[in-house]
């Protein structure tokens, strides 16, 4: 598919890793305490992941290291009201609003997780935190339920701003992290309203 105004932008392991972390949290959030084992399953493959993710942010292509697309709080805060006025900048990988994303979800994501295994070890005696004891499985179940929901919240959120930015600038961000390519250019004088 690479073509003259087409580019590869997000690499494969990073598309798969964004898939398996939509299945595996879709999966663990849907089953909670139904489906114990599934649930634990599912929360060790969301771990699993955000260290891949949490190394590929430094060993993957330009598009996925941070260093290539993080910026200042400020920055991002900017950008949403530039997008919030449909004349926001186009960026070929993650633009300033979806940066501070990627943060607020790793780190919401990793707070998931751990007071996850916390309240497995907790309840059950079991998985990376079994010896934490009893004592206050009620404060990690809190924890764990409030940042799992935190987390729900964050990709509507995401979700949303995918369908705002595909729309102002034209182009199925969805369809690009599937396929990995993006177009060079957009016609932004289209993507504006009168």
């Amino acid at each position: 598919m690479n073509t003259q105004d087409s580019v590869k932008v997000w690499d494969l392991p990073l598309r798969i890793f964004h898939w398996l972390l939509v299945a595996g949290f879709v999966i663990a959030y849907v089953t909670e305490e139904d489906l114990l084992t599934l649930h634990v399953w599912a929360g060790y493959l969301v771990s699993g992941l955000l260290i891949f993710r949490l190394a590929w942010g430094f060993l993957g292509n330009q598009y996925a290291k941070f260093n290539g697309f993080l910026v200042k709080p400020a920055e991002s805060i900017n950008y949403v009201k530039d997008l919030i006025a449909f004349k926001a900048k186009r960026y070929l990988g993650h633009n300033p609003a979806g940066a501070a994303m990627i943060v607020l979800l790793l780190i919401s994501l990793v707070m998931t997780t751990l007071t996850g295994f916390a309240v497995y070890g907790a309840d059950q005696t079991a998985g990376p935190l079994a010896s934490i004891g009893a004592d206050n499985e009620e404060l990690w179940e809190e924890l764990h339920e409030f940042f799992a929901n935190f987390t729900l919240v964050l990709v509507f959120v995401h979700v949303a701003g995918v369908a705002v930015e595909s729309y102002i600038h034209r182009e199925n961000l969805a369809k690009a992290m599937v396929n990995g390519y993006k177009k060079l250019t957009t016609d932004s004088s289209k993507n504006r309203p009168d």
